[in-house]
């Protein structure tokens, strides 16, 4: 099976097409009548749009440096204090536009003489990339400039316009992905890799509600769109490609001679082929053609990975098995790693090392969490992504492959879109949250499929969203959560709800464990795993030195594991950075700034750019 990755190579050997900048003219060792002449020259010209898509290695840490319920041993310097401002680099980076505004141009020129059917179908996938485009620096910027065409040196004044309008930009999103579904021919490709007329839907599903909860939540109001409208838009769309029945809920566990923890939820991200009975857009690897993952590298080595692991405060929010959350449960901070897992939902033992994961290293063996060596310092150490085997734990041949796309996150989309408009049944409830907790293991005996929620979860308001009263919409920010942890989703999402306090005031906190200075066997296999001390490695019994983890004492202002004393007993890891988690009160992280030479670029030339407040 060729990669979409090859096809790019190989569609780059004749036509390269690639640019920096708004006015840099695209290069293309192809004459504009070679490529805008036939079916094969926009084919190939289209192949180099699929590098602005995630990769194999970005998709699994995403989230290594920037998020709330997962600690890191290097945080971003975005949520600390005093650790960025607008002289900082960021993406603002506009190649790709032109690209992609370049070729579109071609269609429209007296160079293409394909069929109409043909232009509009790679009309629409042009115009499917320059939406995913937008939609980043939507999400990341706020409004900036909409460019429909390729600028000309000479064209100062549209090359340096300050911001369109929020409504612009999501005026024009709309436009381009509904081409894109009613033009796009595509329906399914091998391993749907290549964007079809649902990966539109998708984007769409995705773009609007974004938007729409952003107007919400943040109080901003446009002259062409409501927040109404544009939950309707995510609304609408999501309903056409659910009632497509083209694509639906994994429910297959893929196994192989390494996987020793398997399950349909996991099988999405271990998976050696894209599944696409529920990825709607996915990459595929290929290790004879060296299209590989670093996941392994990534969660399992000490030094090359961020120590990026969950922390208890959001393994928490997983319910039990029955539906229930886990918090209802007296004295649940003291319930042991080994008791935690069980009877729970089951994307926890799929998403981080449970008690009964097994590292396959030429036989089964055990493997807990690395924290002995820093690899995951609260326990919670993260398998979704990873193969269940060490020999790929120092090299980059991780062979699973990854969803861009995936028909949970548009269910996801359509129940959230459905009650902020008040609309939700429970019909649509328990075709959608319900399903997806189906999947999940978690059974009915309380509703938790079937009945619209009527109770807050206490522990979860004031952990996580604090001035959220509706307990549907609750009840959809837990599964949303779950169900994409890891994605690359958590930032836009707390953002998009004006949640961005959980950048700061989450906890990473850790396993519970019943003594210091002792030996700990976390998950009652009958083999020491832990010895937690604040004494020093020499000062311990020489037969647990392998087992050692540095306790730092609580007056201590080092970055590292703390431990503090539970009220019922035993005691609670916890993770500090020597940097301070800051969200400022007035918003600012909520957008990137635009770069301080970027606002000097317009001024040197006589022009203005406005900055995102509090930068």
């Amino acid at each position: 099976m060729k990669t979409i990755r090859t096809y790019i190579f190989m569609a780059l050997m004749a036509v390269t097409a690639l640019s920096c900048s708004l006015y840099e003219k695209p290069e293309a060792y192809a004459s504009k009548k070679e490529i805008f002449s036939s079916e094969e020259g926009l084919h190939s010209y289209a192949y180099s749009f699929y590098w602005a898509l995630p990769s194999l290695n970005s998709i699994p840490i995403c989230e290594a440096s920037n998020v709330d319920y997962a600690a890191c041993r290097s945080y971003s310097g975005f949520y600390c204090e005093g650790a960025y401002s607008a002289e900082s680099v960021t993406s603002w980076d506009w190649g790709e536009l032109r690209k992609i505004n370049y070729f579109l141009d071609g269609l429209h020129s007296e160079d293409c003489t394909v069929s109409d059917d043909i232009k509009n179908h790679y009309e629409g996938i042009a115009r499917w990339f320059r939406a995913y485009f937008y939609y980043g620096k939507l999400t990341a910027f706020g409004p900036v400039p909409w460019f429909d065409h390729c600028l000309k040196n000479n064209e100062l004044d549209e090359m340096y316009k300050n911001r369109d309008s929020r409504d612009v930009i999501i005026g024009h999103i709309i436009d381009d992905l509904d081409f894109a579904y009613d033009n796009i021919r595509t329906v399914s490709s091998e391993g749907n890799t290549m964007i079809s007329k649902y990966t539109a839907l998708a984007l769409k599903s995705r773009a609007c509600l974004f938007e729409a909860s952003w107007r919400k939540y943040h109080g901003e109001s446009g002259t062409v769109y409501t927040a109404e409208q544009l939950y309707q838009e995510c609304i609408d769309a999501s309903e056409l490609l659910i009632e497509s029945k083209v694509f639906s809920l994994n429910k297959t566990a893929y196994t192989d001679a390494y996987i020793t923890t398997t399950g349909s939820y996991r099988s999405l991200f271990y998976s050696r082929d894209v599944v696409t009975s529920e990825v709607i857009l996915g990459l595929q690897s290929s290790l004879s053609e060296n299209v590989t993952g670093n996941a392994n590298r990534q969660f399992n080595s000490g030094s090359y990975g961020n120590s990026y692991c969950l922390s208890r405060a959001f393994v928490f929010t997983y319910l039990r098995s029955n539906g229930l959350p886990f918090t209802d449960q007296e004295n649940y901070t003291a319930i042991s790693f080994k008791d935690e897992f069980s009877s729970r939902d089951d994307r926890l033992r799929q998403t981080v090392k449970g008690p009964s994961y097994r590292m396959n290293s030429g036989s089964a063996m055990n493997k807990v969490a690395d924290i002995v060596n820093n690899v995951a310092p609260t326990g919670y150490h993260p398998i979704k992504f990873v193969e269940d085997a060490a020999s790929k734990d120092n090299k980059a041949k991780n062979e699973n492959c990854y969803p861009v796309f995936r028909y949970a996150e548009v269910l996801l989309n359509y129940a959230e879109a459905c009650a902020e408009t008040g609309t939700i049944t429970a019909s649509v409830w328990r075709k959608t949250i319900g399903a997806i907790r189906e999947r999940a293991g978690i059974n009915d005996s309380n509703g938790a499929l079937s009945a619209l929620p009527t109770k807050i979860d206490n522990y979860l308001k004031q952990t996580f969203y604090p001035d959220v009263t509706n307990p549907v919409i609750l009840e959809i920010r837990r599964e949303r959560a779950i169900e994409l942890v890891y994605e690359g989703f958590r930032v836009d999402d707390l953002n998009r709800w004006a949640e961005g306090k959980c950048f700061e005031t989450v906890p990473w906190t850790g396993i519970h464990f019943a003594a210091m200075d002792t030996p700990i066997d976390i998950n009652g296999d009958g083999t020491s795993d832990y010895y937690f001390t604040e004494k020093g490695v020499f000062e311990i019994p020489s037969e647990y030195k392998s087992i050692y983890v540095n306790i730092l004492s609580s007056g201590s202002s080092e970055q590292g594991l703390y431990a503090d004393s539970n009220p019922a007993g035993g005691f609670d890891l916890r993770y500090e950075l020597a940097l301070n988690r800051k969200w400022y009160d007035d918003g600012r992280q909520y957008l990137s700034p635009i770069p301080a030479q970027i606002v000097r670029d317009y001024a040197n030339r006589g022009y203005k750019i406005d900055q995102n407040p509090g930068w």
